[in-house]
């Protein structure tokens, strides 16, 4: 009996204990989440550069909406299946009164990117 318990004893004392590492959370946003954040500033900011007053904002449909001389804008921010952001322009109504207007926003979000 007592050899049995020496032959356990040195048995278990050869086992190996691994511990787990706790897990670690990132503080950061993920990065699609960031690049998203940082085009739809840039979109946001890009109205106000060029006048066009903000009307409504939907964050999770990706549309931004606004007017100015009556010309009403929509951007479309969209992110990718390969993480990028797609950002789209769109103008109607009376975009002869000032037919500079989508290009005018367009650069102010390029300035605003970085670009």
């Amino acid at each position: 009996m007592k050899r049995l318990v020496v032959v356990t004893l040195a048995v278990l004392a050869g086992c190996t204990y691994y511990v787990a590492q706790p897990p670690t959370y990132a503080s950061a946003p993920p990065p699609a989440m960031a690049r998203f954040d940082r085009s739809w500033s840039a979109v946001v900011g890009a109205f106000g550069d060029e006048g066009v007053q903000v009307t409504s904002e939907d964050r999770n449909a990706g549309i931004v909406s606004g007017s100015r001389g009556g010309i009403d804008v929509t951007a479309n921010v969209r992110a990718q299946a390969d993480g990028s952001i797609r950002v789209e322009l769109n103008t109607r109504g009376a975009t002869e009164r000032d037919p500079g207007l989508i290009d005018r926003i367009s650069r102010a979000y390029d300035r605003r990117m970085g670009r």
